[in-house]
């Protein structure tokens, strides 16, 4: 099986990419985040305090958390209700990073990531994808942008499904949710030293799937005389995917 790990901070379009590699290479998308939003979401709507770690934990007994794929599009279920939509609302964000800083949180739902990416080929997007969860990873990429352009990027999605946000507010989240994913005690947010580092703030989905082939046939005409770096890894990808799919996702 094949894993291409994306990480990055929060609406720096990992979602976005992940889904479209997955897509154009025939690849299962696991959006981990959204397994995190899901125990939050539970966590907020049965009234658990987020930062009681017992009261969590006991939670976890109490939640089931399914990814299904309708038609090629993820569906999240908590305990049989789809949640896809509600996840994404701002409070649930960052209840779920106040979740995903306790190491038994990220133990429930280990298991459920690392299996997938053992039982198919997949696109995984997450805060430690590449560092913690499948740090084996033939493909690591480190998708990033400045803090205004992905506040930009929430406020576009909150509008587009007639929700309410104001700006400044949004960034004071984005900013405390950055804060909050770098310097928790677990399994932190950072790049994995052989990941290939994007900054998409002023591109958009077609230009980050552009540079991503760049960047690997730059590797390949490189060749082997030079020292591995994080470019040059993406040299190898051409081991474990295959060459026409490459092709047709760079230039679709």
């Amino acid at each position: 099986m094949t894993a291409i790990a994306i990480d990055g901070p929060a609406g720096a379009g990992k979602s976005t990419i992940a889904r479209a590699l997955a897509r154009k290479l025939g690849y299962i998308y696991v959006d981990t985040g959204a397994l995190y939003r899901s125990i939050g979401l539970y966590c907020t709507e049965a009234g658990v305090p987020l930062e009681d770690k017992v009261a969590v934990t006991a939670a976890l007994e109490q939640i089931r958390v399914e990814l299904r794929y309708v038609d090629g599009v993820q569906r999240v279920l908590l305990n049989g209700r789809d949640v896809s939509e509600e996840i994404r609302r701002p409070e649930i964000s960052l209840a779920a990073s106040s979740v995903s800083a306790m190491d038994t949180v990220r133990a429930f739902l280990f298991d459920l990531q690392r299996n997938m990416a053992l039982e198919h080929d997949v696109v995984m997007d997450g805060r430690d994808i590449g560092t913690v969860v499948l740090p084996d990873a033939q493909v690591k990429i480190y998708l990033t942008a400045s803090a205004e352009e992905r506040t930009r990027r929430r406020m576009a999605e909150y509008e587009a499904k007639g929700l309410h946000a104001d700006f400044e507010e949004l960034l004071r989240e984005v900013n405390l949710r950055d804060e909050q994913d770098r310097n928790r005690a677990v399994a932190p947010l950072r790049k994995a030293e052989d990941a290939v580092e994007l900054d998409s703030t002023c591109m958009n989905t077609e230009e980050v799937l552009a540079a991503i082939a760049e960047n690997r046939h730059t590797a390949d005409e490189e060749g082997q005389a030079h020292p591995p770096s994080p470019v040059t890894k993406l040299n190898s990808w051409r081991m474990y995917i295959d060459e026409s799919n490459w092709d047709r996702a760079a230039h679709r």
